[in-house]
């Protein structure tokens, strides 16, 4: 394509927008609602993805040894546990150390357990980290078949809801969206059909004079996209600064209270999730145009 002619398509292109101007605010409107929902519900997911996989990968197996086993015992137990398939370390956790442990973790409250310092009450452990998060399972179950191990404890369980949680929003989400997207693109669509019906006279003109149909097509294929991308700056604009704002006043707290817990980086997620929503918009733009010229525009 000549550049004279592809110049000629961009000036169409963009005065086919300013023709039809309600149409053209409904269609930009209905891109940018999409655009903003779609923009938050990556937000959210792609953090609660983020955030499930930082907990699974933290998932220890917390091994409590009996209180009969003695320090040559533990010591067995300790070489036993590392001969387990699929165990990455073996960490040993005395009594006074789970005790403080609990403290910690409760807070002020904790300290209500402080007298119990003098006689402890709790067991000394093993903390054991499998190869994989996913041979926690497996791990745990023969971890407890050792001798001396009183219970085993690990997090999985949460892991698993977590991630079941994130697949059920995942899925609303999903359907929303698309129902979104639909509608943006069938008012897109609907735009550029007025456009070719009020040039349908221009349009047979061009026809009678040898003009083809993909010459013909381009500045409408052009104003699809050119509304899919106008649609996008706002929500673009809005996600980004609120994000940013986001992290900057709540990612503090959350690795003090969450240490696990941690909110995708600024940079480069913004820059990823804005080419994301501008793809789309382009995609929801163009697929518009191309239904409206399917049926006006027949080869």
């Amino acid at each position: 394509m000549k550049g004279r002619t592809l110049s000629r398509h961009f000036r169409e292109g963009f005065r086919n927008i300013g023709r039809n101007g309600w149409m053209t605010f409904a269609s930009v409107s209905a891109v940018t609602v999409t655009l903003l929902l779609v923009g938050v519900f990556l937000v959210v997911m792609l953090n609660l993805n983020h955030f499930a996989k930082s907990v699974e990968n933290d998932v220890e197996i917390n091994a409590y040894i009996e209180r009969t086993a003695t320090a040559d015992n533990i010591k067995d137990l300790e070489k036993q546990l590392n001969n387990v398939p699929k165990v990455g370390t073996v960490e040993f956790s005395s009594k006074e150390e789970e005790l403080r442990k609990l403290i910690d973790g409760l807070g002020e409250e904790g300290k209500v357990f402080e007298p119990f310092e003098q006689q402890n009450p709790l067991n000394a452990a093993y903390i054991i980290k499998p190869n994989s998060p996913k041979d926690v399972e497996s791990v745990a179950k023969k971890v407890g078949k050792l001798d001396y191990i009183e219970k085993v404890e690990y997090g999985q369980e949460y892991v698993d809801k977590l991630f079941d949680v994130v697949s059920v929003a995942r899925n609303i989400g999903i359907v929303l969206i698309v129902g979104l997207v639909f509608t943006a693109m069938f008012l897109i669509s609907n735009t550029i059909k007025i456009t070719i019906i009020a040039r349908r006279s221009e349009i047979e003109i061009m026809r009678l004079v040898g003009a083809t149909n993909s010459f013909i097509r381009w500045p409408f294929f052009l104003e699809g996209l050119f509304l899919g991308v106008l649609g996008s700056i706002i929500p673009i604009a809005i996600v980004v600064s609120t994000y940013a704002i986001l992290f900057d006043s709540v990612q503090p707290d959350l690795a003090k209270t969450y240490k696990t817990f941690e909110l995708l980086p600024v940079f480069p997620f913004t820059l990823q999730l804005s080419l994301l929503l501008v793809l789309i918009g382009a995609c929801i733009g163009v697929w518009g145009s191309m239904i409206s010229m399917r049926k006006f525009l027949k080869k």
